[in-house]
């Protein structure tokens, strides 16, 4: 699937302003740059760098006035995403280092405090894959689904005793859940075709059976179109967008996906 990605932001900045951006697809196993532009309002010096979990990161120092960044990709994703019920779990000791950080407790996935729910959702499930897929249903079961929410991040505990987020919050849910049973889980932010209202995206993935695989407990059939722009323990990893001093009014936000059709 060809798609077209398009992210506009607009600020209105009172004082100079440090900013950190993550608003860059990159190539991987499912999906493929083809092109890409970025635009920033005033021109500026802008340095990148890639943070620990292998995002690219942008770094600017905004003056006061109007602050607009345009971004757009061209991205080959994949039509479909595997499912392999029955895929096995991976033992501690031969999980690749760069998988390890995924298992411990992060701010906004308290998974020490899931233990025995885990148990209790996935306790006729072969360990691995199948009870990744257990606690997807049951999050998408038992929470309700918000099309928007606030500006305050809630934890997966606040989430599981409210009983309703959104697609963050659903995420944060399963990632905790999953690490409670030893199931490495990150979260993923970025662009999903088709999404009704038209925003950002998050969805999570573990790592079973030596590979990752993507869940989404907003939706009821993982379909393709997904594009991801940054990986990480949980959303305190993967902010589209980091500023530092006075908080800066954004006043515009526009999100697009649209799909290329070959003539």
């Amino acid at each position: 699937m060809l798609l077209r990605t398009s992210c506009y932001l607009e600020f209105d900045i009172a004082v100079h302003t440090p900013f950190i951006f993550m608003l860059k697809p990159c190539s991987g196993s499912q999906q493929w740059i083809i092109s890409e532009e970025y635009r920033h309002t005033p021109m500026l010096p802008v340095f990148e760098f890639s943070d620990p979990y292998g995002n690219l990161c942008q770094r600017l120092i905004a003056p006061p006035g109007r602050l607009i960044i345009n971004t757009a990709a061209e991205v080959m994703t994949s039509d479909s995403y595997d499912r392999l019920p029955g895929a096995p779990f991976v033992d501690i000791e031969n999980l690749p280092d760069s998988v390890l950080s995924y298992l411990l407790p992060s701010r906004f996935c308290e998974s020490d405090r899931f233990a025995n729910l885990a148990a209790e959702i996935t306790s006729e499930c072969l360990p691995g894959y199948d009870q990744v897929s257990a606690i997807e249903h049951w999050v998408r079961s038992n929470i309700a689904y918000e099309m928007e929410g606030s500006d305050i991040q809630l934890s997966a505990t606040e989430i599981n005793l409210r009983g309703s987020g959104v697609c963050r919050d659903f995420s944060h849910l399963g990632i905790a859940l999953c690490r409670s049973l030893s199931i490495p889980a990150r979260l993923v932010v970025g662009y999903l075709h088709g999404l009704v209202p038209m925003d950002l995206h998050a969805w999570f993935e573990a790592y079973v059976g030596g590979r990752w695989y993507t869940f989404d407990a907003t939706q009821s059939e993982l379909r393709g179109g997904y594009v991801a722009i940054g990986y990480g323990r949980d959303a305190a990893d993967v902010a589209i967008f980091n500023q530092f001093g006075p908080p800066s009014n954004l006043i515009v936000k526009h999100i697009a996906v649209e799909k290329i059709h070959h003539n």
